[in-house]
């Protein structure tokens, strides 16, 4: 949980999370292949156009991000997609509510 946090403690990377909820508006010209094969999927290119960051600095800060789950990846080529991962971030609601919760309690 506090890899997660950590790696939402920066804004840009906050925000990108919440960029890759509606891929939709970040993909113009999406392969049909990237399309069918990993649906959701956001090309790096196109987070460091939005973000307005350098590539290097995007790369590292989606790297973080799929580490701590936030996100999986899938290499097409010499392009990589990202998207986010649902199931993880469920995870980690229901775990962070639940502590909170029981942090109430206690005082």
């Amino acid at each position: 949980m506090l890899a997660v946090l950590k790696a939402l403690s920066n804004e840009t990377r906050l925000n990108i999370l919440c960029w890759l909820r509606e891929p939709e508006q970040m993909n113009a010209n999406l392969p049909k292949l990237i399309k069918e094969e990993f649906p959701g999927g956001v090309c790096v290119g196109s987070i460091q156009e939005k973000s307005g960051l350098a590539q290097s600095v995007i790369s590292s800060y989606l790297s973080a991000m799929q580490k701590a789950g936030l996100l999986e990846s899938r290499r097409y080529g010499q392009w990589t997609y990202y998207r986010r991962n649902e199931e993880a971030i469920s995870a980690f609601l229901a775990e962070f509510t639940a502590g909170l919760g029981l942090q109430a309690k206690k005082m």
